[in-house]
Parts: C-alpha cells; sequence; structure tokens
C-alpha cells in the first residue's frame, strides 16, 4: 500500500506515524510544502516572548530523525498543488528545486491545515505586520523585535494566538494594544465572562480596542474605521484563518462555503480513497449537532490516529468535539468547553445558566485564588457548556466539564462527583460539586437567579438587599439602591422588609445570597438571587466603565482582581 500524506504538521505527522506502527511494509511519503514538520504550533508566542529560550525546542521531530524512526519518505519544501482522483495522483512543486512532477496512491490523506487571514488593508506594507503560523513567522516577529526594538504594538484580533502574543510582547517590554471587530475578546466565550478578560488587559497597562474594525496602516499607527489611530511600531494580524485548500480545485473532493474539506465519521471525503482531518476538515460538534472546523491540537491528534486504522482497514470514527481550550494571560487562566450562551441563543435552544465562584483550594490554605465558573445546562440538567475564568486549578476544573460535556453527564452528576480533595489542592467542595449544587438548586426551583444584566430591569417597587457585611460595602463598593442588612441580622431584621414584594438580593459571590432567599422564602417572600454575586457584577461594571472611557485607556485601577 502507498500512502501519500499531504501536510507534515500534528495532523499529517501524527497519521504518519501511526500508519507506520499499523503496517511495517507501507510505503509512505510525507509532503511538507515548509521547512519544518511536527513543530510546537501552540509554544510559537512563548519563543516570542522568552518563555522558550532554545529554538530547537520547537522542534518536536526533525525530517531526519522522523525519517530514522518510522521509515518515511519526508519531503519537506515540497508542496502539493493538485490532486486528480481519477488516476490517484497528485501533482508536486519542489521549492528548492523548482522541479515539478506527479506521484501516484493508493490512500490519500489531507492535512494541509489552515493559514493566517491576511486582508489586503491600505498601507499594509508601510507597517511591520506579521502573522504566527509556523516556525520562519515566529523568527521573523522574534529578530524583528531583537534587531529594530520597537516601542509599539498593536494586536489585530483577539483570539487565542492573538492574546498569547500581546502577553509576550508586553513581556518583551513594548507597548501593547489589542483591536478586536467583535464586541468581547476570545470568540469560545461569552461576554459576561469576558468582562474579567477586558478588565486583566487594562491591567496590564494595554489598550483595549473591543467593537472597533481595522481599517488600514501607516508606519507608526494602526487606523481604525471609527477614524482612531493607535500607536504601532509593528502589527500582528490574528484575524482568524482560512482551510489551505485550493489545491484540491478539481480534484472532486467536496469542500464546504469557507474551503472546509467535508468529511464523515471515518475521515473519509466523497472521493473514494481520499481523507482528511485537522484544521482544514470539518466536524461534528458533539452539543450543537453542526458540523464545524474546529482548529485545535488535541482533535488533530486524534483524528491522525484515526484515519491512520481506517487507511489500515480496521474500524475507527471520530465522534466529534466539543472545542475544549485553555489559555494563560498573565495570572489568569481562561478555559472553555462546549456550547456558549451566545451560541445557545442564537440556535433557539433552550437553556439555564448559574454563576459560581469559587476558591481554586481550601480558604485556610495559603496562595489561593478565586475562580468564576459558568454552566449552561437543559431542563434536564445535561450540561451544554462551561467556562472558567480564574487562576491556579482552572485547567483540571475544565477537563472534569469537559469530560461530563461530552458523556452527556447532568449536573446532577456533578453533585456526585467524587474528586481529588487536600488542602493544597481543592475544597471538601470541589468548585465542579458546586457548580452541580447550584444548578441542580435551579432546576428544582430553590433558587430563582437573576444576572448582573438584570440590574437596571429591576421593578421599581421591588426590594433591594444587599446582606454582605458594612465592612465588605465600604471596602467593595455596592451597587447602588441595594439595602444592607448583614445575612446573619436577617432573621431578626426582617419586618424592616416589605415581604409582599419581591425581593432581589445579593452577596459577594451568592452563597450568602442563597441562604438569604432561602430566608426570605420561607417567609413567604418572591426572592431572587444574584448569580456570582457583587464579584461579577463589579467585573462587569469595571468593563462597561473602562469602554464608557474610550476602551483604550490603560487603567490598571479598572483591573483589580475582586
Amino acid at each position: 500500500m502507498k500512502v501519500l500524506i499531504v501536510g507534515g504538521v500534528a495532523g499529517g505527522a501524527g497519521a504518519a506515524a501511526r500508519l507506520r506502527r499499523n503496517d511495517e511494509q507501507a510505503e509512505i511519503i510525507l509532503f511538507e510544502k515548509g521547512a519544518f514538520i511536527s513543530f510546537a504550533n501552540c509554544g510559537l508566542p512563548y519563543f516570542i516572548g522568552g518563555a522558550i529560550t532554545d529554538r530547537g525546542q520547537l522542534q518536536l521531530q526533525t525530517p531526519e530523525a522522523f525519517r530514522a524512526r518510522f521509515h518515511v519518505d519526508v519531503r519537506v519544501m515540497h508542496e502539493v498543488t493538485g490532486v486528480d482522483s481519477a488516476s490517484k495522483t497528485v501533482s508536486v512543486l519542489n521549492h528548492a528545486t523548482g522541479e515539478t512532477y506527479t506521484e501516484s496512491y493508493d490512500k490519500l490523506i489531507l492535512s494541509p491545515g489552515a493559514s493566517p487571514i491576511r486582508p489586503r488593508f491600505p498601507g499594509l506594507e508601510d507597517n511591520h505586520v506579521f502573522t504566527l503560523r509556523n516556525i520562519p513567522d515566529t523568527y521573523a516577529i522574534y529578530d524583528h523585535i531583537e534587531k529594530v526594538g520597537p516601542k509599539t504594538a498593536a494586536v489585530i484580533g483577539a483570539g487565542f494566538i492573538g492574546l498569547e502574543m500581546a502577553e509576550n510582547l508586553a513581556e518583551r517590554g513594548l507597548s501593547v494594544s489589542i483591536v478586536e471587530a467583535a464586541p468581547h475578546v476570545m470568540a469560545p466565550m461569552d461576554l459576561d465572562m469576558a468582562h474579567m478578560v477586558h478588565n486583566r488587559i487594562r491591567a496590564a497597562g494595554m489598550g483595549l480596542y473591543v467593537g472597533k474594525k481595522c481599517a488600514g496602516f501607516t508606519a507608526n499607527t494602526v487606523q481604525l474605521e471609527d477614524g482612531a489611530a493607535i500607536p504601532a511600531d509593528m502589527v500582528i494580524l490574528s484575524i482568524g484563518v482560512s482551510p489551505e485548500t485550493k489545491f484540491l480545485t478539481g480534484s472532486g473532493v467536496e469542500l464546504g462555503q469557507r474551503g472546509e474539506i467535508l468529511v464523515d465519521e471515518q475521515l473519509h471525503t466523497n472521493v473514494e480513497d481520499i481523507y482528511a482531518l485537522g484544521d482544514a476538515a470539518v466536524v461534528r460538534n458533539l452539543v450543537s449537532g453542526r458540523t464545524q472546523v474546529i482548529p485545535l491540537a488535541g482533535p488533530a491528534n486524534k483524528q491522525a490516529r484515526i484515519v491512520a486504522d481506517v487507511v489500515c482497514g480496521r474500524y475507527a470514527s471520530y465522534k466529534g468535539s466539543i472545542g475544549t481550550s485553555i489559555m494563560k494571560f498573565f495570572d489568569m487562566t481562561v478555559a472553555c468547553a462546549g456550547e456558549k450562551e451566545e451560541s445557545l441563543k442564537a440556535a433557539g435552544t433552550p437553556y439555564h445558566k448559574t454563576f459560581t465562584v469559587s476558591a481554586s483550594h481550601a480558604g485556610y490554605y495559603p496562595g489561593g485564588t478565586q475562580m468564576f465558573v459558568k454552566l449552561l445546562y437543559n431542563d434536564e440538567g445535561t450540561i451544554l457548556g462551561a467556562q472558567i475564568v480564574g487562576g491556579e486549578g482552572v485547567d483540571k476544573r475544565i477537563d472534569t466539564l469537559a469530560v461530563a460535556i461530552r458523556f452527556g453527564l447532568t449536573v446532577y452528576d456533578l453533585e456526585e462527583m467524587e474528586l481529588a480533595y487536600a488542602p493544597p489542592f481543592s475544597s471538601a467542595k470541589d468548585p465542579v460539586n458546586m457548580a452541580g449544587f447550584v444548578a441542580e438548586n435551579v432546576l428544582r426551583g430553590v433558587m430563582t437567579p437573576f444576572y448582573p444584566e438584570d440590574v437596571a430591569s429591576i421593578p421599581e417597587d421591588a426590594v433591594r438587599l444587599d446582606v454582605r457585611s458594612p465592612g465588605e460595602l465600604e471596602a467593595l463598593g455596592t451597587i447602588p439602591g441595594f439595602l444592607n442588612i448583614p445575612v446573619n441580622e436577617l432573621r431578626s431584621r426582617m419586618g424592616e422588609l416589605d415581604l409582599t414584594k419581591p425581593v432581589y438580593v445579593t452577596c459577594q459571590v451568592g452563597l450568602r445570597g442563597h441562604v438569604a432567599c432561602r430566608m426570605l422564602a420561607q417567609n413567604g417572600a418572591k426572592a431572587y438571587n444574584l448569580s456570582g454575586g457583587y464579584a461579577l457584577y463589579s467585573a462587569r461594571a469595571k468593563d462597561l466603565q473602562g469602554l464608557a472611557d474610550g476602551g483604550n485607556k490603560n487603567c490598571t485601577a479598572c483591573g483589580q482582581q475582586v
């Protein structure tokens, strides 16, 4: 069997290695149009920032080592320019020599990846504008900073790569601004969770321009459509990627509207003996059921194993993805899995949401940090999505919730999960358990939540109650118009409240608010608890104030953690 593989990074190299383990006799040819294979895409920003200092660490395998270990014919600087599925051949351009030739195949695996989108903005050639996809891109950015010494930088696009690049440019001493056309950073998240990321961006001294579009460049600025000019001696374009599938024109391989390769569960295209995987191929979203491109390294590596097994005649299938992702941003960790509220709302999918604020480990053990957990679930309690913003411990909680989402578990399962506990690592009621407890209270009707965005529409005749201590209100602030009765005094002061009116309650994170609501409900009141408490409300208020100030001020006060 002769197998050709197009693309030599995560998916292609992984498929080649698995193929060899499956079949020692197969002829395997791996084409990579660049000079490197199997490199650490996700580590590239950290080389630029200096966290990774050895250039060799970015290469997980060299072509020579890969050939020696797996007996694969690795052809770097060889670009597949066309596919003739009728004759089962591919056209190849050798960039080193300029030679073109054809190569036949029995099976063809497509893993071409995706390339950064680079629109032809006016003035594009006037500034130093970079994209980041591969090792040469990384060296170009690093060397430019070393040789030219820019003072200011703008990052256009605030997804994973954009924010990671913003952090690492700041670590190199540049003054950084972030421009994002969407209303908030981090597309897999919802705005209510992105507020905290916005605040952290400002706390780092960065300019933040959300809901703003780039219109062009000058030699030292980025021009926005609203006429603003942002100082920028260099620019990182990170506005998305496009599948690298133009070479499939005329091949008969079916593509989607954006050029993505359409495949079934066995990663087979519509053309016999041609398979596809990775950033250029669609997968099924396990929560929504729709097909989409989810360009993440984890799914690509799993698909590589599966496609190699299928090619070798074994039954295997890739059931889909939930888009589990995580990012470090200075001392903050941001993580997501499953659907977000914005997508559920757009699709008309019924859902509930709750926020919990938990310590990363036992409060009495030093060094803990808070994490904000947003949980999305349906009437049956099935978990649809989760988002977490915090510090240490976010990674293990999102992984636990990702498993729950993937296997269709419910909030009731979260309550019952027995998770590892010792004071340095967690609490006896882990943040995952707490998310389940709160969601179960909502589904049982024991707690009725309201949210920070609802505060402005609270009925005028309603009772507004803050049950924190007076010291907390003095130190942290309060929501205008809320009466303060500490929760420990509420029973004895219940007579001060008109319980014939709805009562809207807040505390710092929602726990004391729930206790107060239970007291109020059993005294005949209709009570609502602010989900996420004043902590979430305050994060939102700080971000909105930052936006009202123009959204572009370096404001450390706006970004202080609650």
